[in-house]
């Protein structure tokens, strides 16, 4: 995979990356790797699968991450931290026994009573998956707790030391202390390393600069994208629910998005590459060249403006 490579103390916080040093049998360890991880991800979906990955609060962790100068690895990171906890978090809640003091009160009510507590905790629980993604990612600075606390007091959220820790190990608890997720950016890089590696011709350290962008673009649109993506595919301009409960495996395939994002940024940066780009990632995937040329057709359409 793209080797990170730390800056030295008196230069930016941005991390740089360094392709084409990996060799064929690692890459090929890799991608087996993320594409079996992809698959199992995709075979044990929740139906309230990207509920927690709307616009604002996508760009309210990647402010964040960017406010902390961390890398733009972690912000990913973290948004997938937060989706994981949070339906696990609430699942667990509304399934455990209704606790004897509010036996007698309405459902509807014991439910606002758990979703008001939770909208308090909010705040927190979003910045411990921030924190918890900086610890994770081995060429970001590390947040600690008295970083934590100094942050969250501008933010004007008076909380102490050992909240922080109590907020932290909540969702360390919730996840199951499984932490090691994947996220857009790390199939992205792994793809752009293997396609270096297949196609020497292709700049993918130029691509990787506009993949960045395309991601984050990708998060932030993410709704209107796949809808869509969603229309063009099924041809109705209202699909009904099942054809947008099968969907779900589509806006939720890291794979896909990882091919797209690359087709995206070759298409903007080297548009005489286009068709061997696309042609090269079908190959690597097992993704048709279809699929990969509509998803980045309808982001394209959505860059420019045209919906």
């Amino acid at each position: 995979m793209a080797k990170r490579l730390l800056c030295s103390p008196n230069q930016s916080d941005v991390v740089s990356l360094k392709f084409r040093e990996a060799s064929s049998e690692l890459l090929t360890d890799f991608l087996f790797n993320f594409n079996k991880r992809n698959k199992d991800s995709l075979n044990s979906l929740s139906e309230c699968s990207g509920t927690f990955k709307n616009k604002r609060l996508i760009e309210h962790i990647l402010l964040i991450s960017r406010e902390l100068r961390l890398d733009p690895l972690a912000g990913y990171h973290a948004i997938e931290l937060l989706q994981r906890f949070m339906v696990k978090h609430l699942t667990d809640l509304l399934t455990t026994p209704t606790p004897p003091g509010a036996a007698g009160e309405q459902p509807r009510s014991y439910e606002d009573a758990i979703f008001a507590k939770l909208k308090d905790r909010f705040p927190l629980v979003v910045f411990s998956c921030v924190q918890l993604a900086s610890k994770m990612s081995l060429h970001s600075h590390m947040i600690d707790n008295n970083t934590a606390v100094r942050f969250l007091h501008s933010a004007g959220h008076r909380v102490s030391k050992q909240t922080v820790l109590e907020s932290e190990l909540m969702v360390l608890k919730g996840l199951e202390f499984n932490v090691n997720v994947t996220n857009p950016m790390t199939y992205v890089e792994i793809l752009l390393e293997v396609l270096g590696h297949n196609e020497p011709s292709i700049p993918v350290d130029r691509l990787y600069h506009h993949c960045q962008h395309v991601v984050q673009f990708i998060s932030l649109q993410r709704t209107a994208i796949f809808d869509t993506l969603l229309t063009t595919t099924t041809q109705c301009v209202e699909p009904s629910m099942e054809q947008r409960e099968k969907f779900v495996t589509v806006t939720e395939d890291c794979m896909l998005l990882g091919v797209g994002v690359i087709a995206v940024a070759t298409f903007i940066l080297h548009f005489r590459k286009w068709k061997q780009v696309v042609g090269e990632l079908s190959h690597i995937t097992g993704i048709s060249g279809r699929s990969i040329s509509e998803f980045a057709h309808v982001t394209l359409v959505h860059i420019v403006g045209v919906y």
